[in-house]
């Protein structure tokens, strides 16, 4: 039986965020080989020894030769247990040459970190080309099926926490979230339409308000979901995805209608242009926190023309600071996406 396709949203989801094209390299160990001309600098070669030696790289040789040739990389030893042979060049007292990187002496310290990274992901060009979630593209396309179904309950007057154990619990597998952490979400009121939107998004923008994320993972071969705190964010499931074209996402919004607005907050104005074109409404209270903006309090106006309704809240949103973005969920649903024109 042929499977459903995905709708777009979650195929560029997929590309951008998920996808994994191969099985890691085994972790190996590095040996690192430097030459050069010690007739050039005959100090170099004793005071680079004694640099790798107070790094803690142990596993290194340095020999003369009267042309040291190009870096290199050589795996030896077997799959299981790979051996990278490291080949550079003492340039001179303060700078070697190694594959696609030189060190200074004062960098011995990233030196190291670059051969142990070596030693334990194999080298650039060989490795696997991961997502942000590093998932396989069979767990990428479960993860988005999963995410992609309605929150499918009314969660306007529940509790944030209620909401996003709810919500976490529709997940399969579930969203496990300890009693510590269940303690942090919070028991503000959740006033924005969620019912509509994919459980992805509703639990990301729920616990966006908490200062937290979510992500997917895979732990012992199996698929498992965690929270992720937000300065992570480039980690954490996203609110959504702007849209490509604001247009073919939402029409409503480019159609021509008679509008004046006097001095009504800005909360309402936009409640009111939602309500009309009857799309829900995110509001990124995180970033609207950390400037002081209240939309309840900052007062908005439009004088009466005829324009259409994209127009109208951009200058509307512009007194107040903000800025309105159309997204898609993770099932290709639009919804506006309000937040502050200065980032967080």
């Amino acid at each position: 039986m042929k499977k459903p396709a995905l709708p777009p949203v979650l195929f560029f989801l997929w590309a951008s965020l998920l996808v994994y094209s191969g099985p890691a390299l085994a972790a190996g160990t590095v040996r690192l080989e430097l030459l050069g001309d010690a007739r050039g600098a005959p100090l170099a070669f004793q005071e680079w020894s004694q640099a790798l030696g107070k790094a803690g790289i142990q596993n290194f040789r340095i020999q003369s030769v009267k042309e040291p040739g190009k870096p290199a990389i050589d795996i030896q030893g077997t799959e299981d247990r790979p051996v990278y042979v490291v080949t550079g060049v003492i340039l001179s007292r303060d700078e070697i040459e190694l594959p696609g990187r030189r060190f200074r002496r004062t960098e011995i310290k990233q030196l190291a970190a670059w051969l142990n990274d070596l030693a334990e992901q194999g080298p650039v060009g060989m490795r696997p080309n991961r997502g942000v979630f590093g998932l396989t593209a069979d767990d990428a396309e479960k993860v988005l099926t999963e995410i992609a179904k309605p929150a499918g309950f009314d969660s306007q007057g529940m509790s944030r926490r209620a909401a996003i154990e709810k919500i976490a619990a529709l997940l399969d597998p579930p969203l496990k979230i300890e009693t510590r952490l269940a303690e942090a979400l919070g028991d503000a009121e959740v006033d924005a339409p969620l019912s509509g939107l994919s459980r992805g998004t509703a639990l990301a923008y729920l616990l966006r308000m908490a200062g937290m994320g979510f992500a997917p993972k895979e732990s012992d071969g199996k698929i498992a979901y965690e929270l992720v705190p937000l300065r992570d964010d480039a980690k954490c499931w996203p609110v959504g995805v702007e849209a490509e074209s604001a247009r073919e996402a939402l029409p409503a919004l480019f159609e021509f209608h008679n509008v004046n607005v006097q001095n009504v907050s800005a909360a309402k104005a936009i409640s009111s242009i939602a309500k009309l074109m009857d799309t829900p409404v995110l509001i990124d209270a995180n970033a609207l926190a950390g400037q002081e903006i209240d939309p309840d309090k900052v007062l908005v106006s439009h004088p009466r023309s005829r324009t259409v309704y994209g127009i109208a809240l951009r200058k509307m949103l512009f007194q107040a600071k903000l800025k309105y973005e159309v997204r898609l969920d993770d099932a290709g649903k639009p919804f506006l996406w309000i937040t502050t024109i200065r980032p967080m």
